[in-house]
């Protein structure tokens, strides 16, 4: 393990001297949500917090950092679930949230520049107005860009848009010894020498801080659809996603969840699905620029679900009617959460072909294991968002609990051929399941990679490897 050095009165002195003295606050000075991310299962308090509000203000915070082998942990909205942003070794938590400029558009090659800070809504909103489209859709609005960047997030638009990466041209870096940086560029392709950007998206923090990033848009879709389609199990609806994704009707979302989950949103968010009769439901959207090629998709869709023992496929043509189903799929996670004293959550990817056996089987663990699970997540991705839940257990038959069912899950996800994260990142909770999960020779790459970005362990320790 690391030695860190503690911050003494005369190393915060100096740190204030390197930004701005109203930027740093300590000890009791910073607030208690600056010790956990949003599942907080893990809670350490930084002994100083920084508002960073320039690039050249967390370069100054990494060269004190380096120089004095303090660490330090990047912190957007703190919407994470595997402890990424949290201060696990204390230190100096660096507050991005302040970045927050929308800072340009080249409309020429649609490219949209702005700070790590601004949050994804307002991503939205922005580009909404001018009938452009940033297509990656975390469930997570309040999300920053900077976090979503950081963890390569993916959402419910990766099955026929991809995923972040896709969707990043360039970056601006602040490496752990405070030199700036800049990857990529404002071009469609590269092909000079190693993708430094690619690297950096998805690394979590661990490599540096990311303080500008340029993104992709596209043109928004003329036309959208979409249809909530009831089953009579999770398997028959999970068993219908192959011959969907096989099919000429490649959906936007293709989404699945049970109807326990649908009850959970309408108690939490106060108003009313439009059906909750059946156990399981698809949630689809289609978009195209004529409504023509749109409402073919749709019928084929419709088809096939109906051929694959559906109940129905209603319809939702209108905003206002996908407003009305999409706005409880966005808020399943807090309706998780809400329902249980506790939760705890496994975000695998597996095959697509295998995400009926992988439901199956957290049935047959939740059954065995006599704890609550509830699940949702891609079908057209093969992301399974796993909620493991405490309700009334006591702590020690929590933790002996929740560490069999992780156990269990994670290598069934593996004998599936699947991944520990599909787009929540590994963080600070996840490391142990990663390192089993992969071969020794990519786990020493990857500690191989840390060790030439940051030497001296000082950029987001105790993450990822």
């Amino acid at each position: 393990m690391t030695d860190y050095t503690s911050l003494t009165p005369e190393l915060i002195a100096e740190l204030k001297r390197a930004v701005q003295p109203a930027d740093v606050l300590v000890g009791s000075e910073i607030g208690e949500d600056y010790s956990h991310d949003e599942l907080a299962s893990v809670r350490v308090h930084p002994e100083a917090l920084v508002f960073a509000t320039s690039a050249e203000q967390v370069s100054a915070v990494m060269r004190f950092a380096n120089a004095h082998h303090v660490p330090v942990t990047p912190r957007g909205q703190g919407t994470g679930l595997v402890g990424g942003a949290v201060p696990v070794h204390g230190g100096i938590l660096l507050d991005l949230s302040r970045m927050n400029r929308i800072l340009g558009l080249d409309e020429n090659n649609l490219h949209l520049t702005v700070d790590p800070g601004v949050l994804l809504m307002d991503i939205y909103a922005y580009t909404d107005k001018l009938g452009l489209y940033y297509p990656p859709n975390p469930g997570e609005k309040s999300a920053s860009i900077g976090g979503n960047v950081a963890t390569n997030a993916g959402g419910m638009s990766a099955v026929k848009y991809g995923v972040t990466r896709d969707y990043v041209r360039a970056i601006e870096v602040v490496l752990p010894d405070g030199k700036i940086v800049h990857m990529g560029g404002g071009i469609v392709k590269n092909s000079s020498g190693y993708s430094m950007k690619d690297l950096m998206i998805g690394s979590e923090g661990t490599l540096g801080v990311i303080t500008k990033i340029t993104l992709k848009l596209l043109p928004a879709p003329a036309f959208a659809k979409s249809m909530l389609v009831p089953f009579p199990s999770l398997e028959s609806a999970v068993g219908a996603v192959p011959a969907l994704l096989n099919s000429h009707a490649l959906p936007r979302s293709l989404e699945f969840m049970e109807q326990e989950v649908i009850q959970a949103a309408e108690d939490y968010l106060g108003r009313k699905f439009p059906d909750k009769s059946a156990p399981a439901y698809l949630m689809l959207t289609f978009d195209g620029n004529s409504r023509d090629e749109v409402q073919r998709q749709f019928d084929e869709a419709a088809e096939i679900c109906l051929s694959h023992s559906a109940l129905d496929a209603l319809i939702a043509d209108s905003d206002e009617r996908q407003e009305v189903i999409w706005t409880p799929r966005g808020a399943f996670l807090e309706a998780i959460k809400a329902s249980t004293t506790e939760m705890d959550e496994c975000d695998v990817v597996v095959p697509r072909d295998k995400i009926a056996e992988f439901i199956r089987f957290t049935m047959r663990v939740q059954d065995e294991e006599q704890i609550r699970i509830k699940n949702f997540g891609h079908a057209g991705d093969g992301n399974v968002h796993v909620y493991v839940l405490r309700d009334e257990l006591g702590e020690a038959e929590w933790e002996a609990k929740l560490t069999k069912v992780f156990d269990r899950l994670y290598s069934h996800a593996h004998e599936l051929g699947g991944k520990v994260s599909g787009e929540h990142g590994i963080g600070y909770a996840k490391r142990d399941f990663l390192a089993e999960s992969e071969d020794d020779g990519v786990m020493a790459l990857m500690r191989g990679i840390k060790q030439v970005f940051d030497p001296n362990n000082i950029l987001n320790p105790g993450k990822v490897v």
